[in-house]
């Protein structure tokens, strides 16, 4: 067990794929210590891809990049300005609401940051808005995107943990919301501190306009959310009238989807779903391994000799995600800690719907915290901006971020009222 824990950690620490260090360590114990042959180990990595809900995966991932490559971003863009450009610190708020739309389409905070970071970014700076400020307040918002579905993470966090995606995806909206909430709060805080003015007069001709041009963008998160919330289809299904719906905007209401550049975003969404899928199987592999070396026993000893007070080891829980989320990506941390703390959470009576959104929240916040945050990474290459400033301008913005996630996990309705009345 010491050698498992041991390989896995000095892997990450020299740099190798998350993959080759969940595979490389679990190979150690299964092919050296207990003698288990190689063919059974293909059968669990293979066993922990195959499974029906992950069908959703190239699916959100292609609809996501088929908006971003339609335009669509500009029309949420303009229509956000007009919405709430007239606020004082106007941009800080478009680019909270812009991100809180931009979710129910994309369902990962890396294609928010990517697609509509590059437009909020210049704009802010264009209308005299310092570019730390520009960058701290576009990282934090695209963690709204995987909260308020449809959300990759949870797609992972539901095959992982066998809970149900729907009653996931419910639970992720009023915590959306709040983030958005706070972080606004703080947009307007910042703007009254800097005397910071309004970025455009509220004109319901303009808004009437902008919403007009952006109807069939914001009829996407209507579509996915409708028909799951009426059980029209599945999540699975939902990522597949996902894909069709941004097919029909790009290619015949926009123009903007020839077949060049689908061929180009097929491609896209091959390599990003191949290496999601390669994490998870290689941690399926690792989780399993630490299940035959009772690993995950231990920990939930361990855990509920500290406490078994539910409020108590959430807070536990959240330390260790913070810490983890800082050192390792999002698929692969939830991939592996789910089955070692989902025991211990279910002993206690933690809801495993409310425990998978604190998850995700937490590791979103890891997304924004270094040395392995994708988000920061990004935005400092969008920006321009060399990372120790990115980081710096990030820091603030976790305040709100923090706070909601305390508040989700000492009030467990805030997640499950949306779940409890559309499912239970």
């Amino acid at each position: 067990m010491a050698l498992l824990i041991i390989a896995f950690l000095v892997a990450l620490l020299v740099g190798v794929p998350i993959f080759i260090a969940l595979g490389g360590a679990s190979l150690l114990y299964t092919h050296f210590i207990a003698g288990i042959p190689d063919f059974v180990v293909l059968h669990r990595m293979a066993g922990g891809v195959d499974s029906f809900p992950l069908i959703a995966v190239p699916f959100f991932i292609l609809a996501g990049n088929l908006m971003n490559s339609a335009g669509i971003t500009n029309r949420i863009y303009d229509f956000a300005i007009a919405a709430v450009g007239w606020l004082r610190g106007g941009l800080g708020h478009v680019n909270v609401v812009g991100s809180v739309i931009f979710a129910g389409m994309s369902g990962t905070a890396v294609a928010d940051a990517g697609g509509l970071g590059t437009i909020e970014i210049k704009a802010m700076r264009d209308h005299g808005y310092p570019p730390e400020f520009a960058v701290g307040i576009t990282a934090a918002s695209s963690t709204i995107g995987p909260i308020i579905p449809p959300s990759l993470p949870m797609v992972i966090f539901g095959v992982m943990a066998n809970v149900s995606i729907g009653q996931l995806f419910a639970a992720g909206f009023v915590p959306g919301l709040l983030m958005a909430l706070g972080m606004m709060a703080y947009v307007t805080w910042y703007a009254h501190l800097h005397g910071i003015g309004r970025d455009a007069a509220f004109r319901w001709r303009v808004l009437g306009k902008t919403f007009f041009r952006a109807v069939p963008a914001l009829l996407t998160p209507v579509i996915i959310i409708g028909g799951m919330a009426s059980g029209a289809f599945t999540p699975t299904e939902a990522a597949i009238a996902a894909c069709a719906w941004a097919l029909l905007l790009g290619a015949l209401f926009y123009r903007t989807l020839d077949l060049k550049r689908f061929y180009a975003i097929s491609v896209q969404t091959i390599e990003t779903t191949a290496s999601v899928l390669i994490i998870v199987g290689a941690a399926s592999l690792f989780g399993w391994v630490l299940t035959v070396t009772q690993v995950t026993e231990q920990v939930t000893r361990h855990l509920l000799g500290i406490t078994t007070d539910p409020l108590m080891l959430l807070l536990i829980i959240n330390l260790i995600l913070l810490v983890v989320g800082c050192f390792m990506e999002t698929i692969a941390a939830i991939s592996i800690l789910v089955p070692v703390l989902m025991p211990a959470v279910e002993k206690v009576g933690i809801d495993p719907v409310q425990f998978g959104v604190v998850m995700v929240l937490n590791l979103m916040i890891g997304l924004l915290t270094p040395p392995v945050g994708m988000v920061l990474f990004v935005l400092s290459r969008v920006a321009n901006l060399s990372f120790d400033r990115t980081v710096k301008a990030v820091l603030p913005f976790l305040i709100p971020l923090i706070v909601v996630l305390v508040l989700i996990s000492a009030i467990p309705q805030i997640t499950l009222y949306l779940p409890t009345l559309w499912y239970r």
